[in-house]
């Protein structure tokens, strides 16, 4: 055998077991979690230390998947994104590793993918013109006109112009910057603008060649697969190939401080947006190295006592000092590095109370050591971490995948992959350790007063910053250009007309492996929800597998509301489960709350009811907690439900301004779903509410509410609106909901329905109380970037009609045929395609992180023509039915599907009606992509907007918004 195991270690908290191999002649190390969970995960993953800010392990981790040895195509990813039925496929490049993870429920698939994923990471053409793509080149402007000005054109380049535009990503950089002075983390490994240029070809190259070898790598796989069969992949494909290197690339520790540093920086601010109470004030320590598993969870358990919630003693000093408006962003322990560290601080604040916010951090921090803490505060920290680390969660990523991630890190800087994973004997010695009283303040005196490695970084706003760094750009580039030779001009001109000729390529694909209709499950996975009546009361009970934890939902149906209180709703929701209740005030019930649950949500979910095709809502309060507790978690849904208080005004203030900080500081990474919201607003009643209570609409609406409700006078009026739209929701028809793995589910929801027993007054059904514009749209909004997030809606069928599942095909075949490669490949944004959005009747076209607005407005229309005028292969329309039909079948946590069958069921998406829009998705033909390209889009109006930099708005001639 290739592979020798050295252990296995069956976690019962987590009910898998976690296997750890070497390879013999490499040394490279292989750990399988072993699941009966059938979406199978892989990752190889390489200890990556750059030391400079060009971006080279993040431009190498675009290059690798743009074509390698066995698969010498130009883009193989993308290509494999759209012929498989993968549930999961990126890479990722974090401060000091790079990782290419992937998913999918289907072996054959998996295997397609693993040979794929191996060829690219080991063995990457690295092609230079792919390079000049993905990383940076220069062109100009008029491509084949050398007195045109030269511009910087790359993917990687444009995506981190985008992500450093936000405040959020300077403070990061700031902070890791100041804190590790001689180590990789001073540098940006995504690639800082200013440097990203600097880097060549043959330094990438160089990269890949000293770092993405087998004796640097580790293997992780998780799932219901034989990791023999893996092994065998890993070396017949792989490492069979290579020799046994030593490499040291090992991150030293960071040489310590004497004395705290003090560091003042600053972020671009837009002219127009006033510089009071837009400074950053954040206090970071250096802690310990991460695969210390004992330090680390103490370093976890003091950062909770300190910070977990609205009763922890500097969180509530930070959420209510009047130096700032909210706690920083950057409040807690960051644990993605060799070292951890944490830190504290407050925005909104001004400069010139630095000092203050600084000493008030610092004099919190003694006054907890010097009183001690309750340690019933302590156990509930613990109890915190046991279940953050109990709870199946598939977001954004797999299950499995976020396992892996947790043990990445610390096996790459030389920890145990079982330590991050089993916790429960950490957790033991935890619980004796806190029993010293001492604990804690022995913790904060050695971690963090006596601690000199300390960055105090105040980050003021700058309205000339942002222009600044655009003339240094174009300083840079006309000096460039004014010395460039005959020769060289001619070899920019010559590139740039190579890699469009490259782009426009057709590639032989039949070299890459696919998944067919064949491979399609015959059926979708629902589970069977069923509603039971007990104590006159209808509860849903889902016996899944949770690991031990019970998760229960108040379901009400929403009643006849007006304008404003629809409007209102989004605040009752976020501020609900974070004011007081009844005899307790906020802190008292935050800490009720965080000692037995995970936490408390409410949430409304919209949707025009297949039925009768109304337009209904349900609003839900929701939480979860380890099975233990349940009757804990009732009482409190409870008390939140019926005792929630609204009298604490300065408490509410706090929150509105926290909310707006938050909503702000997510524009950057979430530009493109805000522009086609934006877009689509007029085209139904579910767009419109969408913008006006969650859009960019809602944010400008926010923002002045809570400017208004500065006034006492005007946020007690708020607070008695609160008030008033609770009690019409506690006299609303509502069911309830619980979900565990326990044996004692029957008897939870016994005490659940007595529990939540109320008596019905609002009988008058929700109906949408607003008018929707009929006029057309050309807008921008201006945001604080440098790039432009850009949208273009068209009115279409809803997901009930017979259309919906050509439109639901359509919105992929155009990405994958045409708006990829005009808009990312030629256009340099990081991304753009089409969605169809069915529950609000729309089509969608969208750019993200994209240096150009009206050459990709018209790249949209161009996709249309394209899609009637071209003759289309049917291979091109099975890769879109694979994407569908993946994105259908990507499985949620077990708990998160019971609830989201549940909920659909409601609004009549039934399981036959699921699995009839999955059967007619196989049945759309190219003719059906055009019959409905031709229906909704030939001769009909569009709506436009756009996020970006005002100037560029304006020029392009929108109708121009901003949020103040």
């Amino acid at each position: 055998m290739s592979f020798t195991q050295l252990k296995s270690t069956y976690i019962d908290s987590l009910n898998v077991t976690l296997e750890e191999y070497v390879h013999n002649e490499t040394k490279a190390k292989h750990f399988h979690i072993a699941s009966d969970d059938t979406n199978n995960t892989f990752l190889v993953g390489f200890l990556t230390v750059p030391q400079d800010s060009t971006g080279v392990a993040h431009i190498l981790e675009h290059t690798a998947l743009c074509g390698s040895k066995n698969y010498p195509v130009r883009d193989p990813f993308f290509m494999m994104i759209r012929r498989s039925l993968n549930t999961f496929m990126n890479a990722f490049t974090s401060s000091d590793w790079t990782a290419y993870p992937f998913s999918s429920q289907n072996k054959k698939d998996f295997n397609n993918l693993l040979n794929i994923y191996l060829d690219a990471a080991f063995f990457p053409n690295l092609n230079y013109y792919d390079f000049l793509q993905e990383g940076h080149r220069f062109e100009f402007e008029e491509t084949e006109n050398p007195k045109s000005p030269l511009v910087y054109k790359g993917v990687v380049f444009n995506e981190m112009k985008g992500a450093m535009s936000s405040p959020i990503s300077l403070l990061y950089q700031e902070i890791s910057t100041n804190l590790f002075p001689t180590v990789t983390y001073h540098h940006n490994s995504g690639g800082d603008p200013k440097n990203i240029p600097d880097l060549t070809h043959e330094e990438l190259k160089a990269f890949h060649a000293k770092h993405y070898h087998p004796s640097n790598s580790v293997f992780f796989t998780y799932g219901n697969l034989d990791p023999k069969d893996h092994q065998k992949v890993f070396e017949d494909r792989v490492l069979s190939q290579f020799e046994a290197q030593t490499f040291d690339f090992a991150v030293p520790d960071e040489q310590r401080f004497t004395e705290p540093k003090h560091v003042t920086s600053y972020y671009p601010l837009p002219k127009e947006e006033s510089m009071e109470n837009k400074t950053h004030v954040i206090n970071a320590w250096l802690l310990g190295p991460i695969y210390d598993n004992y330090d680390v969870m103490r370093a976890r358990i003091l950062s909770g006592v300190l910070l977990d919630n609205s009763s922890s003693p500097l969180r509530h000093v930070l959420e209510t000092s009047d130096l700032g408006v909210a706690p920083s962003t950057f409040c807690g322990l960051e644990d993605s590095t060799k070292e951890i560290f944490f830190s504290a601080g407050l925005e909104g604040a001004n400069s010139e109370n630095a000092e203050k916010i600084n000493d008030l951090i610092l004099s919190t921090l003694t006054k907890v050591r010097d009183e001690n803490v309750d340690p019933a505060v302590v156990e509930s920290v613990l109890h915190q971490l046991e279940l953050s680390s109990r709870e199946i969660v598939e977001g954004r990523m797999p299950y499995g995948l976020n396992m892996i991630l947790q043990c990445l890190a610390p096996v790459l800087h030389g920890g145990e992959a079982v330590d991050a994973l089993a916790i429960d004997n950490v957790l033991l010695k935890m619980r004796e350790e806190i029993q010293n009283p001492n604990f804690i303040p022995e913790l904060i005196d050695r971690l963090l007063l006596n601690n000199p490695h300390k960055v105090c970084l105040t980050v003021k706003p700058s309205h000339t910053m942002a222009d600044e760094i655009v003339a240094e750009e174009k300083a840079r580039l006309a000096k460039i250009q004014s010395e460039l030779t005959e020769e060289q001009a001619a070899k920019i001109i010559a590139e740039a007309v190579e890699l469009k000729k490259r782009q426009g390529q057709e590639d032989d694909i039949s070299v890459l492996p696919m998944v067919t209709r064949e491979d399609i499950p015959a059926k979708l996975a629902i589970p069977e929800v069923s509603a039971i009546q007990l104590n006159n009361q209808t509860i849903y009970t889902g016996a899944v597998n949770t690991n031990g934890m019970i998760y229960q939902s108040l379901i009400v149906e929403l009643p006849a509301l007006t304008e404003d209180e629809s409007r209102l709703l989004p605040y009752l929701n976020a501020i609900l489960t974070d004011v007081g209740c009844g005899q307790y005030s906020y802190t008292e019930q935050q800490a009720r709350i965080y000692a037995v649950t995970g936490g408390l949500s409410a949430t409304t979910v919209y949707k025009t009811d297949r039925k009768d095709g109304k337009f209904k809502g349900l609003w839900m309060l929701s939480g979860k907690a380890l099975s233990a507790n349940s009757q804990h978690l009732t009482d409190l849904l409870k008390a939140t439900f019926f005792d929630a208080r609204f009298d604490e005004t300065k408490r509410i203030q706090e929150l509105l301004n926290q909310l707006k900080l938050s909503r702000e500081e997510g524009i950057v990474s979430n530009g493109h779903l805000y522009a086609m919201g934006s877009a689509s607003q007029n085209m139904s009643q579910m767009n419109y509410l969408s913008e006006e209570v969650g859009g960019m609409k809602g944010i400008q609406l926010g923002n002045q509410l809570t400017a208004r409700l500065k006034e006492s006078l005007a946020c007690n009026d708020f607070c008695t609106q609160l008030k008033s739209l609770l009690q019409k929701l506690n006299g609303a028809k509502y069911e309830l909901m619980a979900i565990s793995s326990d044996n004692e589910l029957t008897q939870f929801s016994d005490y659940f329905t007595k529990a939540l027993t109320h008596d019905v007054t609002q009988t008058a059904a929700y109906n949408f109380p607003f008018a929707v514009p009929n006029e057309q749209l050309n807008i921008g909004w201006a945001i604080n970037a440098p790039v432009h997030y850009c949208g273009k809606s068209y009115k279409v069928a809803t997901s009930d009609h017979e259309d919906s599942p050509a439109l639901t095909i359509l919105a992929g075949f155009l990405r994958n045929g045409y708006l990829h490669r005009a808009i990312r490949e030629q256009g340099g944004a990081y991304g753009g395609g089409g969605n169809y959005n069915g529950n609000g009747g729309s089509f969608n076209f969208f750019s993200y992180r994209d240096p150009r607005l009206t050459e990709t407005l018209a790249d949209f229309d161009a996709s249309i023509q394209w899609m009637l005028n071209t003759k289309h292969e049917q291979l091109a329309l099975e890769e879109a039915v694979l994407g569908v039909i993946s994105g259908i079948d990507k499985p949620a946590s077990p708990a998160a599907e019971y609830q989201q069958t549940a909920l659909a069921n409601y609004f009549g998406n039934t399981p036959d009606v699921r699995e009839a829009f999955r059967a007619n998705i196989l049945k759309v033909t190219l003719d059906d992509l055009k019959a409905v390209t031709e229906k909704y889009f030939v001769d009909k109006p569009a709506d436009i907007a756009v996020l970006g930099p005002k100037e560029a708005l304006e020029k392009a001639n929108l109708k121009v918004y901003t949020l103040a």
